[in-house]
């Protein structure tokens, strides 16, 4: 079986929405019954964004086998209802390591190492090894046209249809169609001189996809075409929808699979695509809502948290009901009290996180949740916080503390583990000297659940498998303690503890592993769905 291979690239400027583009375009070929692959290409030199701020880079996403990713990953999964490795991502920076690794070997026999073939052909081995058993794989590159990172990646493309025929390879370039106020025009320049460029390195694009922030007329689009060598009927608008998951939508009521299955010989493609929008219409029209306060640090990037404000959605959307998110900044909360900002949510939130600041605004929230019977959510350390809070204020144990805010602290009910056992089986030592990089527990763990918690209850399942990204750990020192004032330990891996809950409250639960890496808008988490379900239910 011949894979073929779609790849996207986008032009002009980046942020234009490549990554939803491919997703969309992936969830329509799907649901016309092809098994479809999808893999990013990140042109930074970075190995991976693991170590990368979240105001740099947004969310760092992580797969099940431990792969820390470009957030991208995040869509791809979320759309297709599927789980991808770390075959499904790589950087610049992975490429160069990987051939220095062979040269340092000898494996190229002396020769002198070079981006082409070399480097390329590291990047064209691995497009290949992602596309095998698949119909077809869709491919992003990061970045955009005329970067000088892009730059092996885009020829590589173009041997890669030299190598398989035009039959077999599909290139689909996403640009920006900017409307001048003043002028009251859609400018087409940018977009010519963004194809342009492509087609000088070598590449023609089969399709053209126009981010606009208005609806483009006829002539406009055959302008494009003809400019652009492109058939009009491959000139498709993307223009700015109220929810992400209606682009799918809007790309299958202009046609989008005509000109892909002719290009890629597929025969025709007949998506079933209602149950999608059966759930895009409750994300547009829902019956009723509820209000959660999203308490975190990161607020002035909110991409920072994409996986979990999307996984809200998906929550939402199941339940008939919009999620309004109160965004409250843990550092104000700290200095104005809990009271003025959650006084009327219906939920509180507390997401993952690194470093000490913030901390205690955090911990100020989890206590008025749980002294106010407010269903709790604590996810990574959000759930550390919760076990602090309540060792503080339950168990009597006021300089409670982590590890990681104080490395000589004397009641460390968080702390950090000498050694584990990685997500691949693999033997882990870490140390408060470790590099950050590679040394937190990544990835999909598996976890024994108790039954009659509200864990049991949400996932109907003694075992379950969650993804990870935490270096620290709660200390079973202060478990029994803890237990005997109200706390209940639900969730366990391998000797770690994975979930706590406080028994006299109505919902309350934290969980050690993030829930959102694996919610999808067709399957949404189950821990995420039940916090939202009491949130209505006993506050609604």
């Amino acid at each position: 079986m011949q894979t073929k291979f779609i790849f996207v690239t986008g032009g002009v400027l980046s942020s234009l929405g490549k990554g939803i583009t491919a997703a969309s375009i992936g969830t329509l070929l799907k649901a016309s019954g092809k098994s479809v692959g999808i893999l990013k290409l990140d042109p930074y030199i970075n190995v991976d964004p693991g170590t990368m701020s979240p105001l740099e880079h947004g969310e760092v996403f992580v797969t099940k086998d431990g792969a820390e990713t470009d957030l991208d990953l995040g869509h791809y999964e979320r759309f297709l209802n599927t789980s991808l490795t770390k075959a499904n991502n790589f950087t610049t920076g992975k490429i160069y390591q990987s051939v220095i690794e062979k040269e340092r070997k000898g494996e190229y026999l002396g020769k002198t190492i070079q981006v082409i073939p070399h480097i390329t052909d590291e990047i064209k081995r691995r497009i290949y090894k992602a596309g095998e058993g698949k119909d077809i794989l869709i491919v992003e590159l990061g970045g955009t046209v005329g970067d000088i990172e892009g730059l092996p990646f885009l020829e590589t493309i173009r041997q890669i249809k030299h190598e398989l025929g035009s039959k077999n390879v599909m290139n689909i370039h996403v640009t920006l169609l900017p409307y001048i106020k003043a002028a009251g025009e859609l400018k087409t320049k940018p977009t010519q001189h963004s194809v342009g460029e492509l087609r000088r390195i070598g590449i023609t694009p089969n399709m053209i996809i126009l981010r606009s922030e208005q609806t483009i007329p006829k002539d406009i689009k055959k302008k494009i075409a003809y400019s652009c060598d492109v058939d009009i009927e491959s000139v498709i608008e993307a223009v700015d929808a109220a929810t992400i998951y209606r682009v799918p939508l809007n790309f299958l009521a202009q046609d989008i699979l005509t000109p892909i299955e002719k290009q890629l010989e597929l025969g025709e493609l007949k998506p079933d695509i209602s149950n999608w929008n059966d759930l895009v219409n409750k994300i547009l029209n829902p019956s009723d809502s509820v209000k959660i306060a999203f308490v975190g640090k990161y607020l002035d990037l909110k991409e920072s948290y994409k996986s979990l404000t999307e996984a809200l959605i998906h929550a939402g959307a199941n339940l008939d009901l919009k999620v309004e998110i109160v965004w409250v900044d843990s550092e104000e909360l700290e200095e104005d009290g809990a009271s003025k900002y959650l006084e009327s949510v219906d939920g509180i939130l507390v997401a993952g996180g690194f470093g000490k600041r913030g901390v205690e605004g955090k911990i100020e929230a989890i206590k008025y949740a749980r002294e106010n019977s407010i269903p709790y959510l604590g996810i990574c350390l959000g759930m550390q916080l919760a076990l602090i809070e309540f060792a503080r204020n339950v168990a009597g144990i006021e300089d409670a503390t982590s590890i990681e805010f104080d490395e000589d602290a004397k009641n460390p009910l968080i702390y950090l583990i000498d050694s584990f056992i990685d997500a691949n089986g693999e033997h882990q030592v870490r140390t408060t000297t470790s590099p950050l990089g590679g040394t937190m527990r990544l990835g999909e763990y598996k976890c024994e659940v108790k039954e009659g918690s509200n864990l049991h209850k949400a996932y109907n399942s003694n075992i379950i498998y969650e993804r990870h990204r935490h270096r620290y750990e709660a200390n079973p020192k202060y478990r029994e303690l803890l237990e005997s004032k109200g706390l209940e330990v639900t969730g366990e891996s391998n000797g770690l503890i994975e979930a706590i809950e406080v028994k006299e409250h109505p919902w309350f639960v934290g969980v050690q592993f993030h829930p959102e890496f694996t919610s999808r808008l067709q399957k949404p988490n189950p821990i995420i769905l039940s916090f939202i379900k009491a949130a209505k239910e006993l506050n609604g």
